[in-house]
């Protein structure tokens, strides 16, 4: 199956290495014109024969413009997918704007990361029956082989919606793998902390592969001296949250999972401060200075 891929960075770069392993025509866009197979989006859609199928793998920021744009230059019966990670709210709309031109539109959460070109990538589609039938060799191409790593999650919206909250469990695992390396590092008796997670890689119920890259991680630095401990996040836990705000849901794990990482990017916690001003006032508690040192 011919297809166009738009985006060919850490993700988009190993899909297309691994639909072309698959025997798949694959005719990439990128703004870097060493790894490009096109000088502009009108010339891939130009090199690419209806009815098309162009795959949308780029920053969210730049997403809505590049589907926009592609708008203007597919034809009747040709489909986008967006594979990035786009709030699941902003597929209906894109997708009842290209109805009155008869392009279809499908949504597809992608999980996998740097591993996925080696190991296949779990894919999560949203859209209609039609237009997901006629996409499946890319996606039997792009899944890890077997019976596992792919749904059709429902219509438009819901293969984001799905990886959302894939991120959202994401954060809850990872947090849970975190606790417990901290009370393992703070223990007496534990002499071998990177020894115990690895031996939790078989024969246990905590097994994953995310045990697995912390087994990784671990390894490459056993106490982890060299990496602040700052936790970006890029939206899926909030919109997670949000999501569980507006259906009453209650979601312990994740949303705790979230506050953390914010709490991770303060220096100082002001919550803490002011926990430490009460415990002065009510109780004459002992509080410590702040550090007035000029920084440089």
């Amino acid at each position: 199956m011919q297809l166009g891929l738009v985006g060919l960075g850490r993700m988009g770069g190993n899909m297309r290495d691994r639909l072309t392993e698959a025997g798949h025509d694959v005719v990439g866009y990128d703004h870097n014109p060493q790894i490009s197979d096109a000088e502009s989006l009108a010339d891939l859609v130009a090199k690419l024969q209806a009815p098309r199928a162009v795959w949308v793998m780029v920053p969210v920021a730049v997403t809505e413009p590049v589907i926009d744009e592609l708008a203007g230059l597919l034809s009747p019966g040709d489909i986008i997918i967006d594979g990035g990670n786009s709030r699941f709210s902003s597929d209906g709309p894109r997708a009842e704007r290209l109805a009155p031109k008869n392009i279809g539109y499908v949504d597809v959460g992608v999980s996998g990361g740097v591993w996925g070109k080696e190991y296949g990538y779990g894919l999560m589609a949203g859209g209609s029956e039609e237009h997901v039938a006629r996409l499946m060799p890319v996606f039997e191409a792009l899944k890890p082989a077997g019976e596992f790593g792919f749904v059709h999650a429902g219509p438009v919206g819901a293969g984001h919606y799905a990886k959302m909250v894939h991120n959202g469990i994401e954060y809850g695992l990872m947090h849970a793998y975190a606790e417990g390396y901290e009370l393992l590092e703070a223990s007496e008796l534990v002499t071998n902390v990177p020894g115990v997670f690895k031996s939790w890689r078989e024969g246990t119920v905590v097994k994953s592969w995310l045990l697995d890259l912390m087994d990784a991680a671990l390894e490459a630095d056993p106490h982890l001296d060299k990496i602040k401990g700052y936790a970006d996040d890029t939206g899926e836990g909030r919109w997670t949250v949000e999501e569980a705000i507006r259906l009453a849901v209650p979601l312990h794990v994740i949303s705790a999972a979230l506050f953390t990482r914010f709490e991770s990017r303060q220096d100082d916690s002001p919550a803490m401060k002011a926990i430490a001003a009460l415990r002065n006032q009510f109780g004459g508690h002992a509080v410590h200075a702040a550090d007035t040192t000029p920084a440089g």
